[in-house]
């Protein structure tokens, strides 16, 4: 349920209708727009919740009924679209933001050769794994805490955003203290007490899909953090899935549209998980922006035939500068700026 404010309604009169909900057991979730307040009602009390009991409080304009199981992330709780700002960057605004790096951070000297390289080029967010998921617990698992030095020192270099992923309960408070964004890798979507905990915290979460989930799943693991008072989320489309096995995942570009029409969150896209393919990162960036993607996501590195993970997704310098040149003739064309 959500309760729609008059354009009109005062200060005390929104505190009003808040303090009622919270008095019946109910969290009251707010969302302030550019005209009116909605606040969104979510949670289990023993008391039922009577819609008249509200539709007569002083301020108020309309109480609706949501159908989807998705409150908080749906569009009738927030039409309007949600902006992440983080300092002097904006997710969900009219520019495209480019996030860019290694996929492992492997040493400071690494990442500084590719920093230097994305940001020349446009990039405004680093992206670098300092502990690693992998398939094989015998494959390189990351630096841990070391690798977030060096992505914060050289982040810092450079005038960029961190993001980074978080796999375990037990690392959200240390990565916290050096990422600008905390990611979810695909494995994590559903990790629920995860979810729970960075609910708690205000710093930004990239929800990524997870291998097999429905775009409903992945809304409801969005509600999971919003719920628990974050509402700093952002969705990333990686690929899913499915019965063709010549790429790495199958990349779901229908998703982007349908995310931005279910959804006030915005969304990015990572074509380089995507396709697990370097000559595929391109033309699907290109597709996603196309599709209405509020930002991109690559890999990148120097020598990626030495590098320590995924390196055969992962695209050249020289190929991210001609994926920027490219994407700076796409974007005006759909009303959007890189």
């Amino acid at each position: 349920m959500v309760i729609v404010m008059n354009e009109q309604a005062t200060e005390d009169q929104i505190e009003k209708v808040i303090a009622a909900l919270t008095q019946k057991g109910y969290d009251a979730h707010r969302s302030t727009g550019a005209t009116r307040t909605v606040i969104g009602v979510v949670g289990l009390s023993k008391t039922p919740l009577d819609p008249r009991e509200f539709e007569i409080l002083p301020g108020v304009h309309e109480v609706v009924r949501i159908s989807e199981p998705y409150k908080l992330a749906g569009r009738v709780f927030k039409p309007e679209d949600t902006v992440i700002r983080i300092r002097d960057v904006e997710i969900g605004g009219r520019a495209i933001v480019m996030m860019a790096g290694p996929c492992a951070v492997e040493s400071e000297k690494q990442l500084d050769i590719i920093a230097s390289s994305v940001s020349r080029y446009g990039a405004r967010i680093l992206r670098g794994g300092a502990y690693k998921p992998r398939t094989s617990p015998y494959t390189f698992q990351g630096l841990g805490e070391e690798g977030l030095r060096h992505l914060r020192t050289v982040a810092d270099r450079y005038g960029l955003l961190v993001v980074t992923e978080v796999m375990d309960t037990s690392q959200v408070t240390e990565v916290a203290e050096y990422a600008d964004i905390l990611q979810v890798g695909a494995r994590n979507m559903q990790n629920f007490n995860l979810l729970k905990d960075l609910g708690r915290r205000k710093t930004a979460v990239m929800l990524k899909r997870g291998l097999s989930a429905t775009i409903q799943e992945w809304l409801l693991s969005a509600e999971y953090i919003m719920a628990g008072g974050n509402h700093n989320v952002i969705f990333c489309e990686r690929g899913i899935r499915t019965f063709e096995n010549y790429t790495r995942n199958t990349m779901d570009i229908s998703a982007i549209p349908i995310i931005k029409k279910l959804s006030h969150l915005p969304i990015v896209a990572d074509p380089s998980h995507g396709t697990g393919l370097r000559d595929k990162v391109i033309p699907m960036a290109r597709a996603a922006v196309a599709a209405g993607a509020d930002g991109i996501m690559v890999e990148v590195h120097h020598e990626p035939e030495a590098a320590l993970s995924d390196g055969p997704q992962s695209i050249y310098p020289e190929q991210f500068a001609e994926l920027m040149a490219q994407l700076r003739i796409i974007a005006p064309a759909i009303g959007r700026a890189i």
